[in-house]
């Protein structure tokens, strides 16, 4: 039997097992830095099928180890994410959350799973491959400052020294049996932009009495548009006018707490800063900064701002991703094999992408004949758990490929 057909048969073979520890950890999710029961559930997982690990990384992480024949040749590093969304599911499933306002809405119990799936695979090929496999279950990448971050920063990339890592995220707006890649750069900076103004508040009716900040918050939000203007590009996504980087800058909430006759005596904007270029990021960010200080002093305000550093940019090493999309049309078949554009979402898996080269691509998730349409992040978002079955056997697939 060809290995192509050896991993598939054995993909068709851990397929329902792999079913089962999606469902579990779908049932019971943990938000961002408290996977604590999760990582207990993994380390399970590989006991049980003898793959060495250490547990602890960042309190949570796991990383697994599985060394093929001269393992000091080549290490390639399998990333999988395992925390949850602070959401209330609205499914109606036998395997539905049981921790209440929790979610695997952003398919982070199918990434683990597969990755779980993946590691039964490769350990029992082991023989027939060199190197080694490391195998990196990190915690929090929902929320800053990204569990990717400290891991790196805790060695996750040394001791093997990781050579090459591929990581998947879930599609639910492909089909099921599909799978989709772009090279090069991938998906956005992100980085969140928090501003208080503070005036003077007071009765609405006493005009000469009060120092209106929410006047000058509009002013904030009007010259930034100004300043920033943006096209919309046929891919979608909006580019700077000027100079044509992708670069969104938008606010998403802004609170002041008067009311139709209260002037209050603060405004808080928070908003959102996405971009693909390094130089750009840091001139866009003293500019809104020069921005917010220049309009509160002409309104003789007081400006508090808060640029939060976020995710870089994710980049697909073009060799990587060209030898993993090859693998996907020798697994999958070409017309199963899709080009992705860019996306303006972050993804803590950048992080990674900076230090060696890397592989994001995407996994089919939804079945429109079944109704598994909903988007990531909604209460409603679930999967054609085919694409469990289609994971395992791509992923250890794409390693064999790299040997």
């Amino acid at each position: 039997m060809s290995m192509i057909n050896q991993i598939k048969h054995l993909a068709q073979q851990y397929f329902k097992e792999v079913v089962l520890f999606r469902r579990h950890l779908h049932q019971y999710p943990e938000l961002s830095f408290q996977e604590f029961k999760t990582s207990e559930y993994v380390s399970s997982i590989l006991d049980k099928h003898h793959i060495k690990y250490t547990k602890g990384i960042v309190k949570t992480g796991v990383v697994a180890i599985i060394e093929g024949k001269n393992p000091s040749k080549k290490t390639i590093l399998l990333r999988a994410d395992l925390d949850a969304l602070p959401i209330e599911e609205k499914n109606n499933v036998d395997y539905k959350s049981q921790n209440p306002g929790i979610m695997h809405a952003c398919g982070h119990d199918v990434h683990t799973a597969s990755v779980l799936g993946t590691a039964i695979i490769l350990n029992q090929l082991k023989d027939n491959f060199e190197g080694t496999v490391k195998i990196m279950f990190q915690p929090g990448e929902e929320v800053l400052p990204g569990g990717s971050s400290l891991m790196i920063k805790e060695g996750v990339l040394q001791n093997p020294k990781v050579d090459l890592a591929i990581a998947q995220h879930v599609f639910p707006s492909m089909e099921v049996g599909k799978v989709g890649f772009r090279e090069g750069m991938y998906m956005a900076s992100t980085d969140e932009l928090h501003i208080t103004i503070t005036g003077k508040g007071g009765h609405a009716a006493m005009a000469g009495e009060y120092n209106n900040p929410l006047v000058v918050a509009a002013h904030i939000i009007t010259e930034i548009e100004k300043q920033f203007p943006y096209v919309i590009d046929a891919e979608g996504v909006a580019r700077n006018s000027q100079n044509n980087i992708p670069t969104v800058i938008a606010f998403g909430k802004i609170e002041g707490k008067g009311a139709t006759n209260v002037i209050p005596e603060s405004v808080y904007l928070a908003g959102t800063f996405r971009t693909m270029d390094e130089a750009w990021r840091k001139e866009v960010k003293s500019k809104i900064k020069e921005i917010v200080d220049t309009i509160s002093s002409q309104y003789n305000t007081k400006a508090d701002i808060n640029i939060m550093d976020g995710y870089p940019f994710l980049t697909n090493d073009v060799e990587v991703t060209k030898d993993c999309k090859q693998a996907a049309i020798d697994y999958l078949g070409k017309e199963n094999v899709e080009d992705l554009p860019l996306r303006m979402t972050a993804e803590d898996f950048a992080y990674i992408s900076q230090e060696v080269p890397s592989c994001f691509f995407r996994l089919g998730t939804g079945n429109i004949s079944k109704g598994i349409t909903s988007g990531v992040h909604t209460s409603t978002f679930d999967i054609d758990e085919k694409a469990l079955e289609i994971s395992i056997g791509l992923m250890a697939w794409m390693v064999m490929c790299k040997r």
